[in-house]
């Protein structure tokens, strides 16, 4: 079929194709008339992208915009949003609903859910409800269409108010939880540090440890102290050995102790050793002039020997007391070396008291600092769950609408006039199928398969009507 025949079928068939239109048209006008006018009511929300956290202050994630804004248009159109408008409203004392409930209940039943008059509500809301998100930005509209003004521009209100409060809830909770986990966490830090704090009291206490600043150091210097002390008095009792060793030397080769040192330092026996030389000097003297027997001589030879015993005695005193002094400095050797072991002995028990107790001390150190963080994370946790701030916010409330949105009669004309066309041409098309007719010299030469040599004009009695002559030596039967 080429564009000649199709607009020939057309023309010839006109008014099945005008009729299939007019009813159309017709139809679609007074289904657009009868429908109740549906009103849209709209609510404008924008959703902030936080960069710092309001409890904390530490800086946030940002996150994906597509992402996060399609997560918020699930949470608006949720079923928790919309039984919240429907408790907000108290739409389930609606007589219409009351009315119109037990339909819905037996539904759910024979599907195997359980639902009431909120369910119900809800799940009408959610059908009347459209949110439109915008592409690149962070506005959300949110659409409400209804067969009141008024109710529209309320439900859309209500469901705005019911998400930011369920937004609210979504934070809330996540950080309760985490708040509660906290508070269990720090009674057994606290048990803990509690238990720390005591295994330290009670050690000090036993081993009778006030302060443990400086008290080592002390320790220590008195260490010292005894150390230094010890080899002074070693070096003592060594100088005092070596001298009676030399005493004693010098005894057993017969030689005179009066030469040593400490014999000739020694201020009495120096006076002695005076007086004996003046004595012997008289002595002398009266030997010259006096006999033995006489009174005078043996007087001054009296004198003589008492001072050469006084000096023999002191140089004896001199000598006992070096070796007395050998054996006192021994003792005192011995004495300081058993205080120096016992310092030695408190030095190390101290020292291993004072690590045992730096070992104390760090498990209360970290009991401490474990129970101050969880409590800083259970503070910010307690204040993030009762916190009401989120970041959404109500551009534009919704205003009742002047217009009706739905049926758009215009519209639904020029679909009508489209469609109508369609069917039109449609059923001109079946009707040619049904009933074919020859229009044309190609119909002819088409579908008779035989050739066409001419085609008169029109006749007198019929304008339009056209003859043709055909060739019948071509034709296969007669016509």
């Amino acid at each position: 079929m080429n564009f000649y025949q199709f607009i020939n079928i057309l023309w010839s068939r006109r008014w099945i194709a005008l009729s299939a239109l007019m009813m159309t048209v017709i139809t679609t006008l007074v289904v657009s008339l009868s429908l109740p006018k549906q009103y849209v009511a709209t609510t404008s929300i924008v959703v902030e992208q936080r960069s710092i956290d309001p409890v904390t202050g530490q800086a946030l994630p940002i996150q994906l915009l597509p992402g996060y804004i399609a997560t918020q248009v699930d949470v608006i159109a949720s079923h928790n949003v919309a039984r919240k408008v429907v408790d907000k409203l108290n739409l389930t004392n609606n007589p219409q609903m009351q009315q119109e409930f037990p339909r819905f209940e037996e539904e759910f039943s024979k599907a195997g859910n359980v639902g009431d008059i909120r369910d119900y509500a809800a799940d009408l809301l959610l059908k009347k409800l459209e949110i439109r998100p915008s592409r690149e930005s962070s506005l959300m509209q949110v659409d409400f269409s209804s067969t009141s003004q008024q109710f529209a521009a309320l439900i859309a209100n209500s469901f705005a108010d019911a998400y930011i409060q369920t937004d609210i809830e979504l934070r809330a909770q996540p950080a309760k939880l985490r708040a509660d986990w906290f508070d269990s966490q720090m009674a057994l830090l606290r048990e803990h540090l509690e238990y720390a704090q005591s295994v330290l009291s009670t050690y000090q206490q036993q081993h009778g440890i006030v302060a443990t600043d400086g008290h080592l150091d002390m320790e220590n210097t008195r260490l010292m102290e005894l150390s230094r002390q010890l080899v002074e008095s070693q070096s003592r009792t060594g100088e005092l050995q070596s001298r009676k060793n030399l005493l004693t030397a010098t005894v057993r080769q017969g030689g005179s102790s009066e030469s040593l040192n400490e014999v000739l330092g020694n201020p009495l026996i120096q006076s002695l050793k005076s007086e004996l030389a003046r004595a012997e000097a008289r002595f002398a003297e009266l030997s010259k002039r006096v006999d033995t027997n006489h009174p005078l001589y043996k007087q001054a030879k009296a004198e003589v020997s008492s001072l050469q015993q006084k000096i023999q005695s002191e140089i004896n005193m001199v000598l006992s007391g070096i070796t007395g002094g050998v054996v006192s400095s021994s003792q005192r050797d011995k004495i300081v070396t058993d205080a120096l072991t016992e310092q030695k002995i408190k030095v190390l028990e101290l020292k291993k008291q004072y690590d045992e107790i730096g070992v104390f001390n760090r498990e209360v150190e970290n009991a401490q600092r474990a129970y101050d963080a969880v409590m800083q994370r259970a503070v910010q946790s307690r204040m993030e769950s009762e916190m009401s701030q989120t970041n959404i916010a109500v551009l534009s409330s919704a205003l009742p609408p002047q217009k009706p949105a739905k049926p758009n009669v215009l519209l639904n004309m020029i679909l009508s006039f489209f469609l109508g066309s369609m069917l039109g041409v449609g059923s001109t098309l079946l009707a040619e199928l049904m009933d074919r007719r020859v229009r044309s010299a190609f119909d002819i030469s088409e579908l008779l398969a035989v050739p066409v040599f001419t085609v008169t004009s029109t006749s007198a009695h019929n304008p339009k009507r056209m003859s043709w002559l055909f060739d019948f030596n071509n034709t296969d039967g007669g016509a």
